[in-house]
């Protein structure tokens, strides 16, 4: 069984660049923007750029990347054109992300900002029935948020009732956060099995299909969202391992989102995990 594990990496540079990266710090996958993070137009797509990922991608045994929508994306706005933005961004990526099929594309639900969470659950999905086409090969993936300020999917309730209403749900899957479902409320030091078997009846975990491994800087159920790096914060690298190394999640692939915002300390990480995991 291969351990799958990668960083956040610039996608400035396009999909060749990424891969070398990512393989020139140990990891067999990656994770990147579609675009600016804060929103604005993507990069167009060269196929010759697609054609060198996909020859230098085989040969470092990267099979699975992951990407990410824009943070300033809230399809559950009580704004129209906040929401026409979100859908109209949703759409494109999705029809870039068949450049390289059947792959992930992640995305924070969203915040209803004052409306309540059963209007934002309402919005979110029916942006996500404007977006998901039967063809596409692409599983959209909802984060599980820490439930800060409206953000919705600090609960996996929440998750599930988007997901519930979405009319092509087979396209949708879930990416749990392990700093976000910490702060969130949800204990993976000491209740590891109870959260996921938790997880496994409200939401399915056939719907599990990527990890952000992230420690958290706050104690549990503090609902602030702030990454800290593996074992330097209250979830501790311990706990961070036995995530890896749960039979229910061993398989899936895992991304770094710490805050070293440089690969060496991505590469140190991705070293200091795959050690802790061969002692054990």
């Amino acid at each position: 069984m291969t351990f799958t594990i990668g960083c956040h990496l610039s996608c400035s540079k396009g999909y060749e660049n990424m891969a070398r990266e990512a393989a020139s710090i140990g990891a067999n996958t990656f994770q990147f923007f579609t675009r600016n993070p804060r929103g604005g137009k993507a990069k167009d797509i060269d196929p010759a750029d697609i054609a060198a990922f996909n020859r230098l991608a085989e040969e470092a045994g990267i099979n699975t990347i992951l990407a990410h929508a824009p943070y300033t994306l809230n399809p559950a706005s009580a704004k129209p054109e906040t929401r026409e933005f979100a859908i109209q961004t949703l759409a494109d990526d999705l029809m870039r992300m068949e450049n390289t099929p059947n792959q992930m594309y992640n995305m924070h639900p969203g915040a209803h900002v004052g409306q309540g969470v059963d209007k934002g659950i309402e919005l979110i999905a029916e942006a996500l029935d404007q977006v998901l086409l039967p063809e596409q090969t692409t599983t959209l993936l909802l984060e599980t948020m820490a439930g800060k300020g409206s953000e919705i999917g600090g609960k996996f309730e929440e998750l599930a009732q988007i997901i519930e209403r979405v009319d092509l749900s087979e396209h949708v899957g879930v990416c749990l956060d392990t700093c976000h479902i910490w702060d969130g409320g949800y204990d993976i030091v000491d209740s590891l099995d109870e959260v996921l078997e938790d997880f496994d009846k409200v939401i399915g975990l056939d719907r599990l299909k990527a990890i952000h491994l992230n420690d958290s800087k706050n104690p549990l159920a503090s609902h602030k969202d702030r990454h800290e790096v593996i074992g330097g914060g209250q979830i501790g690298l311990d706990a961070l391992v036995a995530v890896t190394e749960h039979p229910a999640l061993c398989e899936l692939p895992f991304f770094l989102e710490t805050p070293h915002n440089e690969l060496v300390g991505y590469a140190e990480e991705i070293s200091l995990i795959r050690s802790k995991r061969e002692k054990e």
